[in-house]
C-alpha cells in the first residue's frame, strides 16, 4: 500500500521498452481528453475520491449507466454461452460490485453449489447492490482491492470489471488478486483501454486506462497468464471496441 501523501506519478513502475523502440504513445487527443486526477492526488486521496464519486449521484446511476452502454447485457452473453466458463468454479470473488452488475450473471450461470463472495471500496455501492440483487446466497463486504481480507489461494475464479482504472498501478490490485487464487483459477478482467473511447470513460468517471501489450506483459510477470481475449461482439473486435476484456489463468 503507497503510504500517505505520495504523490502518483511516483507510484507508477518504470515502463518497459518494446523490441525495436519505445513503449507505443497515446495519441494527443487521447491524452487531452484523459482525466489526469489520479496522478495529481496522493493514493489517499484519491481513493476517497473514488468513494465520494461511488456514494454520489454517479454512483447511483450506474447500473443504469451499464445497462444502456449494453456493457449488462452483452457482458451476460460472455458467460451465457460459456465463452468465459464458470462450470466447476466452487469459489468465486466479483471485484469492485458495484451495483451487482457482474454479480447477477454469476447467480444465474455459476454452479448452484459455488460460493460467491463480493466487495467495494464504496459502503453505498454494496448497500445497492444488496438491495438490486435482493438474494441470500452472496456473502457482501466493504474492502480495497489492494488489501484484500482473504486468506492466500481461496478462490478458482474471480471476476473484476472495470476496477483496475482506479488504481494508479495495476500491480498493486493484480499482485493481490493472484495471492488469492489457487493454482490454475481462472479470472475475468475488463478494463478502460488507452484508445478514443476509454479517454471518455477516464474523463466521466476520473480513472485511468491502461494499454493492452503493457498490461499483458505485467500479468505475464505475476504469473497471470492471458488463456484468450474476449470481445461483446465482431463489431467490437473489428472496431477494438469495449475495452480491454480478457480471460486469465493463474499458473500451476
Amino acid at each position: 500500500m503507497s503510504p500517505k501523501g505520495v504523490r502518483l506519478p511516483l507510484l507508477r513502475p518504470r515502463l518497459r521498452q518494446r523490441a525495436g523502440g519505445t513503449r507505443p504513445r497515446k495519441k494527443t487527443l487521447n491524452r487531452l481528453l484523459e482525466d489526469r486526477t489520479i496522478e495529481q492526488l496522493s493514493y489517499d486521496q484519491y481513493r476517497q475520491r473514488v468513494r465520494h464519486v461511488y456514494d454520489g449521484p454517479q454512483g447511483a446511476i450506474l447500473a443504469l449507466c451499464s445497462f444502456l452502454s449494453l456493457h449488462t447485457p452483452l457482458g451476460e452473453r460472455l458467460l451465457r454461452t460459456r465463452r468465459f466458463d464458470l462450470r466447476g468454479c466452487k469459489r468465486i470473488l466479483d471485484v469492485g460490485c458495484g451495483a451487482g452488475q457482474i454479480l447477477g450473471h454469476l447467480l444465474k450461470y455459476a454452479d448452484p453449489d459455488a460460493q460467491i463472495f463480493c466487495f467495494d471500496i464504496s459502503p453505498a455501492m454494496v448497500r445497492r447492490a444488496r438491495r438490486r440483487i435482493r438474494n441470500p446466497r452472496p456473502q457482501f463486504l466493504v474492502a480495497d482491492l489492494t488489501r484484500l481480507p482473504f486468506a492466500t489461494e481461496t478462490f478458482d475464479c474471480i471476476t473484476c470489471g472495470y476496477v483496475l482504472e482506479h488504481l494508479p498501478d495495476a500491480r498493486l490490485g493484480l499482485q493481490e488478486l493472484a495471492r488469492v487464487m489457487t493454482p490454475g483459477a481462472k479470472m475475468l478482467l475488463l478494463t478502460t483501454e488507452d484508445n478514443f473511447g476509454g479517454a471518455w470513460t477516464s474523463r466521466v468517471w476520473h480513472c485511468r486506462t491502461y494499454n493492452r501489450q503493457e498490461l499483458q506483459q505485467m500479468c505475464h510477470e505475476l504469473g497471470l497468464e492471458w488463456v484468450q481475449e474476449l470481445w461483446y461482439t465482431r463489431i467490437h473486435k473489428l472496431l477494438r471496441a469495449g475495452g480491454i476484456c480478457v480471460e486469465l489463468r493463474k499458473k500451476d
